[in-house]
């Protein structure tokens, strides 16, 4: 299963913070294996953006010509009140080498990040399911499932996953990068709590005729938190939160066709639906709307764990955290989580790190997770502040595509900033 060398960290989950964990520790010189229960990479998800803190980690990682050969660059965040635009963020005015964000398909993003491991000697076990994990106090002992597809029936193959072979084996550390539902944190017995209450929103991609001028559009009414994002090759994704009502639930996961969902039992996915919520949302979009090629109504929780790992298993990403959907956070704040993961653990392999640094990961994740999904304090808004912001400040927060100083820069730009009650400086959070 893993060649003539055993792992020193098994990854599990081959999604864009799992795999970047995987690279980082790669380009180190660990040994690393990673294994994902599903057949592929997700053709299709809802995160889409690259926030500039990402792109500089994704620079030093030697991938970011790549990246941006597929992106599409967004330099402002106009905020908008229905017909009215009612002020904007720069981020051409933050202080970073890359004062954009990088706009593309996720599925894009991990195929490069796989091909990057491939070249360094790893590749990704797809089909492989983790069934048991015993942390020890100096290795974890895991069992992983081989899993392939058994046909059955007359006339018409059908088909399940079945288990074709186990394999149990040591490894001194266990990244969890599974999402939401993760093995890795069940099996460490940690909470993850709701934190907040859950948004469903309707989610269209089409292509269109509409242009953007490299702006990601809020619009933010009295209640609904609304989102137009511009996608590559002259397509774009409107993003419309609905009510409980209209929503009807269903798994939250990535597409492993890129193929749009039927709209037989979800009447708000209907052509006619988008263009009645864009007329009663944002009536100042009045582009081409060609064929929906994606589709979907999506449950987004918000949830924080209560805590990120103990001795020999650490979680990142969505196995840790979960938060609204506009300002793609949850991922980009994994990828920081990733990088500092494995450069510690890799560190500790090493000989030149200590246990005392991944307690020291755990305790500035929960102080950034407490501040961004609005936990540990409030934003506050100065005499100068429109009101409309002010009235609005705490939606902001998790809809802004940056983390850590850059989105106390964001933020300013509209007259708002963090309270004096936080419990960390926002310079460490990512």
């Amino acid at each position: 299963m893993f060649g003539k060398k055993k792992p020193e960290v098994l990854v599990v989950g081959a999604g864009p913070v799992g795999l970047f964990s995987a690279l980082t520790l790669a380009q180190r010189g660990v040994q690393v294996q990673v294994v994902d229960k599903e057949w592929r990479t997700g053709a299709h998800s809802y995160a889409l953006a690259l926030h500039p803190r990402s792109l500089q980690l994704f620079d030093d990682a030697g991938l970011l010509g790549r990246i941006l050969d597929k992106a599409y660059r967004v330099r402002t965040i106009g905020l908008f009140d229905g017909a009215e635009r009612r002020s904007e963020m720069r981020l051409t005015d933050l202080e970073e080498d890359f004062s954009f964000v990088a706009v593309m398909r996720q599925d894009l993003l991990e195929t490069l990040l796989e091909e990057a491991l491939r070249d360094l000697g790893v590749k990704v076990q797809w089909n492989h399911e983790v069934a048991v994990i015993a942390p020890e106090e100096d290795h974890v002992e895991v069992t992983v499932d081989k899993l392939e597809k058994s046909a059955f029936g007359y006339g018409v193959a059908h088909g399940e996953w079945v288990v074709a072979n186990s394999n149990t084996f040591k490894v001194p550390y266990v990244i969890g990068a599974d999402g939401h539902r993760s093995r890795v944190r069940k099996a460490l017995g940690i909470d993850f709590e709701e934190v907040g209450p859950a948004e469903h929103f309707a989610v269209f991609e089409f292509e269109t005729d509409a242009d953007l001028h490299h702006e990601m559009r809020l619009v933010m009414d009295d209640e609904t938190t609304n989102v137009l994002w511009p996608l590559p090759d002259g397509h774009c994704r409107w993003s419309f939160q609905i009510d409980d009502d209209e929503a009807i639930m269903g798994p939250r996961r990535k597409d492993r066709f890129d193929v749009p969902l039927g709209t037989a039992r979800f009447p708000v996915l209907s052509e006619d639906s988008l263009h009645e919520l864009i007329k009663a949302r944002a009536p100042w979009f009045s582009a081409r709307i060609d064929e929906v090629r994606w589709r979907l109504v999506v449950r987004f929780e918000r949830r924080l764990a209560q805590n990120f790992g103990k001795g020999r298993m650490w979680l990142a990403g969505d196995a840790g955290h979960m938060t609204g959907p506009a300002g793609i956070q949850s991922m980009n704040v994994g990828l920081v989580e990733a990088y500092e993961l494995a450069n510690i653990i890799a560190d500790n392999l090493q000989g030149t790190g200590t246990p005392a640094l991944l307690e020291a990961y755990n305790r500035e994740r929960l102080a950034m997770w407490r501040s961004l999904l609005g936990l540990s304090a409030d934003l506050t808004s100065g005499p100068q502040t429109d009101p409309w912001v002010r009235d609005r400040a705490d939606r902001l927060l998790p809809c802004i595509p940056a983390s850590g100083d850059d989105l106390a820069q964001l933020l300013a730009q509209v007259g708002l900033s963090v309270g004096k009650g936080r419990a960390i400086n926002l310079e460490e959070l990512g």
